[in-house]
């Protein structure tokens, strides 16, 4: 297990819009980058920045397929941070 891996996932995950976008795109299963503005009522731009974290650290994978951006859980990722936080406990 990579530690600087799981660094820069936790980090991105330690903001309460980015782990707002994380737990609709579980909800949904997929998000539509787009989606994420009403969900946060953030602009554009911030929303942007939030979802390159979240895609840069592997939390989230994004597909563009035209002009439309998808995004989906890394649930390789997510097995990664849980299986760090239960050697913790």
């Amino acid at each position: 297990m990579d530690v600087a891996v799981i660094e820069k996932a936790a980090n991105a995950i330690a903001d309460r819009h980015r782990l707002s976008i994380i737990m609709e795109v579980v909800r949904k299963g997929k998000l539509i980058c787009g989606d994420v503005c009403d969900l946060t009522c953030l602009s554009q731009p911030t929303v942007s920045h939030h979802v390159k974290i979240l895609v840069d650290s592997g939390v989230l994978n994004s597909s563009k397929n035209g002009r439309i951006v998808e995004l989906t859980i890394n649930k390789e990722m997510m097995k990664q941070l849980s299986m760090f936080f239960l050697k913790l406990s």
